[in-house]
């Protein structure tokens, strides 16, 4: 950090302004950074730091009286520094970080008087120990290659009702500069949820990067102690149109349809109804047991289910039906999931991908898939998305 001049003289003392614990700087030669006794009123005393009472979650600030910094060093007990900047005339600096809680650490401020005279303190304070720690679950996975509608998804395990605080500490980089927004809701679990969509289907190819600098900010339920860092890859074109009136699938793949597969949808009538709207394929999860009292429905079944393709929270799966031959292509008889041969679900299985849209339409549905119960962003509009953001 270059040291910036001032035509002021002043005695030195500089003033610094962190958290928690106040403590006395010492100069580097070890004695008191006060004036000294006996100093000669010609020589002008060596700068004097205190520690001003802070909570953790702010930033780190040096402030100097009478001169300016020239160098600023906060270091935590694992050798981590809090980088920062100077302000205009060199009389103040904070750093870009805030302070972490549960954390010591150690600051050394280099100053300069009006006539040349520089010296050097050191300080050092400690934040307490957070109440409750906020943790996150991320969507997608690190270095996956994932389908066009696959949102990034941030899943905390406590209430965070300061969503503007931890909005501002997340960034995404694309590249090749594609326009979204981050759009809050309540996760399926009802936990808090925050998403970032593109306004588009992702092009294919592009790369996708997230920094959560989340270390030192307070969700309002619980404290961040680490900092995230996920990224992942945009697969092929590929989307599956689902029609339940006419009992049909179809894998478009770069506009082209590619493969017509005959499905059969949620009985109408009554609970047994599928979604409508842009559901995401979330996970493929292979051969699973199914029992329908754990998504609500009284006539219990309880089976196991091969080729099993999860597209909401709430239960509606794609996935190998061979009971229901009878139905496919013809009518809707599932108890709400997507079924189809066993034959057809293993070579469907294999193509999509984890993040492929499923566009699904039909006269007899319970509704349309909702933001939380999967990846339902895809059903709203774009600027009620973007009003979803904390930071609209």
């Amino acid at each position: 950090m270059l040291p910036i001049r001032t035509s002021r003289p002043a005695l030195a003392a500089v003033a610094l302004a962190v958290s928690l614990t106040a403590c006395t700087a010492q100069a580097a030669d070890g004695g008191s950074s006060g004036a000294g006794a006996g100093a000669g009123a010609s020589q002008a005393p060596p700068a004097k730091v205190t520690v001003a009472k802070k909570e953790a979650g702010s930033p780190v600030t040096v402030t100097a009286s009478g001169g300016t910094l020239t160098a600023v060093k906060v270091v935590d007990a694992d050798g981590g520094t809090l980088e920062g900047r100077t302000g205009a005339g060199g009389a103040s600096w904070v750093s870009d970080r805030k302070a972490a809680p549960g954390t010591s650490y150690t600051v050394d401020v280099t100053s300069r008087t009006a006539d040349g005279k520089e010296s050097t303190t050191r300080s050092s304070f400690s934040t307490p120990e957070p109440g409750k720690v906020n943790k996150v679950t991320l969507a997608p996975g690190k270095n996956t290659t994932v389908g066009i509608a696959q949102p990034l998804s941030i899943v905390f395990d406590l209430p965070v009702t300061r969503k503007a605080d931890v909005e501002r500490q997340l960034k995404v980089t694309t590249s090749n500069g594609t326009e979204g927004s981050w759009g809050w809701v309540k996760d399926h679990s009802g936990r808090d949820r925050v998403d970032w969509r593109p306004r588009e289907y992702w092009k294919p190819g592009t790369k996708v990067t997230l920094e959560a600098d989340l270390d030192g900010t307070d969700s309002g339920g619980g404290w961040f102690v680490r900092d995230y860092r996920t990224g992942f890859t945009i697969g092929a074109a590929q989307i599956v149109k689902v029609d339940l009136d006419s009992h049909q699938l179809r894998v478009e793949r770069d506009g082209r349809t590619v493969r017509t597969i005959p499905v059969s949808g949620g009985t109408p009538g009554g609970d047994k109804r599928s979604w409508r709207g842009t559901a995401v394929l979330m996970a493929k999860e292979g051969t699973i047991n199914m029992n329908s009292e754990t998504v609500g429905l009284g006539d219990a079944y309880n089976k196991d289910v091969d080729y099993s393709m999860r597209l909401t929270w709430s239960g509606m799966y794609a996935h190998a039906a061979p009971w229901n031959a009878a139905y496919f292509g013809k009518v809707n008889h599932s108890s709400g999931c997507i079924g189809m041969s066993t034959e057809n679900a293993a070579s469907f299985y294999a193509s999509v991908n984890v993040g492929d849209p499923f566009e699904i339409k039909g006269r007899e549905t319970k509704g349309t898939v909702a933001e939380g119960n999967g990846y339902g962003a895809w059903n709203l509009s774009w600027s009620a998305w973007k009003a979803k953001s904390a930071l609209a």
